[in-house]
């Protein structure tokens, strides 16, 4: 193969070879473009769809997935090079109309189950490739040290250990055999049920100073190693053949040594990560993160390529990245010797998934995924009845008898957009409506579908008289959000209530008056709630459970042998704050990495500290 490799390389031209080394996103190019300008891979971020018709149908997907391919094969070159096509299926085929949404990571993370999220990120595969796509932006193995990062839901926990563990188990379900046992050696070319993984974003992004997105890692090299490092050991082993460069930069504060964004880090890139971590696949940039480069526009940065990046996502400006770059390379700014490197891991990987040997449309246009649907909802709903922390059960409030009289409250129980949030057919998970999420469950439906007694809603608790129902279910949530967007930059608090107060509003209407309530908060972070904990008797982290709410309401209610249904397994995984401004200390700590009550195993948790910061939090807060 290696041999083959270098032929193909040997004949091609600077412009064939700096077509492949270029991602496009598929609004900014057509297939004629592909052919014409030898273009190496395509992308749908978040919010494009085939024909921006956001309803599309898998059968849509595979119809465009083909005109690129055959347009890739179609060229002037030699050899005809097909073109691979990228998503970022996060937690689920994210983009596609109709599909399952699984729990997003932090939710897999609580839930402590490597071999469950091998089986998810299997089913994604299955998903994906029954649209034609090939390369999936997954899995993120930031490990996130501070909540105010709006991509923190995004991570699978704070412990490195259990990111590496999740890591090697998502790429061997992604990828499935396509490398062999020992990592070292390609194995079976990829089946129809699975796809390229990228480990992402390396290496430090969830380590930015106050959480900052696209910020400064000021960590030492042990730390970086050891901490932000590990869950790259894992993907390694597994086989992962694409790796995703961070936004952030890194600041060796104690060695005195800036090495600036990661996009220009030669020697992260290069010499750690393909020189002594012996990675042979391909580097691929994020979206128009080379012009952050010192020196760099959005379309032109040799420096991103000397120091390793082999394949780079400009969306837009691809025409002006190909000219500049081949330029640069007639200039001697880019050694040749640095593209054949480059184009040389591109076809490796291509070479390595089949996509050579075959087209990546599969034989039926109908997709597996849809076919298997009510399966997929299955495990998306184990993943969510595994992910539930129970954080307070005062007086055994839960389990709730199905024949209970609810009234059920708050915005969030009732709009799917909460339970998805960020990268939901939208990149923000914005802009969305129920009729967007066609066989999703809310929270509401779920209850209705489980309770036998009377269900009633009321978005805010206004003029209800409580008194009439037997618990209150009570679902505070956080409006959805990806990158920037979701940050809580600092000095800000982290108290949900400040940004969310229409939840404390909802609970003072109803809590207090004789009628238990439960509360179920849903959130891409772990946050502060001590006001919302003091007005419930009975308190569960659900986290972004995606579009299974009916796995929610397994964890909350008896079965009909008033046994209980499922017993919350969840444990968190990350420390939850017991401040609003919290610090180092652990005295910042309400609930440690690790905790979660069962039906079983409980504990009394008394009422806790409400101390607010309205001005906001003071120097040395995190």
């Amino acid at each position: 193969m290696e041999q083959r490799i270098a032929a193909i390389v040997a004949g091609m031209t600077l412009e064939q070879k700096i077509g492949q080394m270029t991602q496009a996103e598929i609004s900014s190019i057509t297939p004629e473009q592909v052919r014409k300008h030898y273009i190496g891979s395509i992308l749908n971020g978040g919010g494009a769809w085939p024909n921006m018709v956001k309803h599309s149908t898998a059968a849509d997907w595979s119809a465009l997935s083909e005109k690129f391919y055959q347009a890739s094969i179609s060229t002037e070159m030699k050899t005809q090079i097909p073109v691979i096509w990228g998503t970022d299926a996060v937690h689920g085929h994210n983009n596609l109309f109709g599909t399952v949404l699984y729990p997003h990571n932090i939710a897999l993370g609580a839930a402590h189950d490597p071999v469950l999220v091998g089986k998810i990120a299997n089913h994604t595969a299955a998903a994906v490739r029954s649209t034609g796509i090939t390369w999936v932006f997954a899995p993120t193995l930031a490990v996130v040290q501070n909540p105010r990062w709006g991509r923190t839901y995004e991570s699978y926990s704070s412990d490195p250990q259990l990111v590496r563990a999740y890591a090697k188990a998502y790429v061997e379900g992604l990828q499935g055999n396509l490398m062999s046992a020992n990592k070292l050696r390609p194995g079976q070319p990829m089946g129809d049920h699975s796809a390229l993984a990228t480990a992402k974003h390396y290496i430090g992004d969830g380590g930015t100073f106050h959480g900052a997105d696209q910020g400064e890692n000021r960590a030492n090299q042990s730390d970086l190693i050891n901490i932000h490092g590990v869950g790259y050991f894992g993907a390694l082993e597994a086989g992962v053949q694409t790796v995703m460069i961070s936004y952030s930069s890194w600041n060796d504060v104690a060695a005195r040594k800036n090495y600036g964004k990661m996009h220009g880090n030669r020697e992260l890139i290069t010499n750690v990560l393909k020189g002594k971590l012996g990675f042979d696949g391909l580097v691929v940039s994020d979206w128009n993160a080379i012009e952050q480069v010192d020196g760099c526009a959005r379309a032109h940065c040799p420096q991103a390529i000397n120091a390793g990046i082999d394949l780079v996502m400009v969306p837009d400006d691809w025409e002006q990245f190909i000219s500049q770059t081949v330029k640069d390379v007639q200039a001697g700014i880019i050694p040749i010797s640095r593209i054949d490197d480059s184009v040389t891991r591109i076809l490796r990987v291509k070479m390595r998934s089949g996509l050579f040997a075959k087209s990546p449309i599969l034989p039926q246009a109908n997709p597996a995924a849809m076919n298997e649907l009510d399966y997929d909802r299955d495990l998306a709903r184990e993943a969510v009845r595994k992910s539930l922390v129970l954080l307070k059960n005062r007086k055994n409030t839960l389990p709730l008898k199905r024949d209970s009289n609810i009234l059920v409250v708050g915005i969030g129980a009732d709009q799917i957009d909460r339970q998805t949030g960020g990268w939901s057919m939208t990149w923000q998970g914005t802009e969305n409506t129920a009729a967007d999420f066609p066989n999703a469950t809310s929270i509401l439906n779920a209850i209705r579908q489980t309770a036998t007694g009377t269900v009633e809603y009321s978005a805010d608790g206004t003029g209800v008289d409580v008194s009439r129902f037997d618990v209150i279910i009570a679902v505070a949530s956080e409006a959805p959000y990806a990158e920037t967007k979701g940050d809580v930059p600092f000095p800000q608090s982290l108290q949900h209530s400040d940004r969310y107060p229409a939840d404390l509003a909802m609970l003072n209407r109803v809590s207090g008056k004789g009628v238990p309530v439960v509360t179920i908060l849903l959130s891409g972070r772990p946050t502060y709630v001590n006001d919302l904990i003091n007005r419930s008797e009975a308190f569960v982290a659900a986290w972004l459970p995606g579009t299974e709410g009916q796995g929610v309401t397994d964890g909350l209610f008896l079965n009909n042998q008033a046994n209980s249904s499922q017993d919350f397994q969840g444990r968190l995984p990350f420390d939850w704050p017991g401040a609003a401004c919290p610090t180092a200390s652990r005295s910042s700590i309400l609930f440690p990495r690790g905790y979660g009550l069962t039906y079983a195993r409980s504990r009394q948790v008394g009422r806790l500290p409400e101390k607010r910061a309205p001005d906001g939090c003071a120097i040395g807060a995190n």
